[in-house]
């Protein structure tokens, strides 16, 4: 069987990095992923994906990502069924993080959306890159 999701979205919310009572590490948090058709008043619809991650991808993204940060997700869709506080049964849908990947450079990402221009749009000269100490390497 074959249950593999990958998305791309905001983080509509700064990920908390939790310990479990073992000790493990997990996060939840949903993005803000759209579609890719605009609706009847032309924008496009946007859908709000939960996802909870474990462990080192956990404290991974725990670490390098914020609210409005671009993130793709790399994983799998899980249900699990619980009861809500009027006893009524309900079942809850997530996607499961194995893999969480930057999308945009951190510099891209403290622009405001629609600033980004494309090296073709900025005469492609635009080469001025930062120096970064190995302890910032998320790797």
């Amino acid at each position: 069987m074959l249950n593999k999701v990958i998305l791309t979205g905001r983080l509509t919310a700064n990920p908390e990095l939790k310990t479990t009572t073992s000790g493990i590490s997990v996060t939840t948090f949903s993005i803000a992923v759209q579609r890719q058709y605009k609706g009847a008043d032309g924008n496009y619809p946007t859908d709000f994906i939960n996802i909870v991650a474990w462990r080192g991808t956990a404290e991974f993204i725990s670490r390098y990502f914020e609210k409005g940060s671009l993130i793709a997700i790399v994983g799998s869709i899980q249900t699990r069924s619980y009861e809500d506080k009027t006893g009524a049964k309900r079942t809850a849908f997530e996607v499961v993080a194995e893999e969480a990947q930057f999308v945009e450079s951190k510099r891209d990402s403290a622009r405001p959306a629609g600033e980004f221009k494309a090296p073709a749009e900025t005469g492609g000269n635009d080469m001025n890159f930062d120096e970064v100490s190995d302890d910032e390497l998320p790797f």
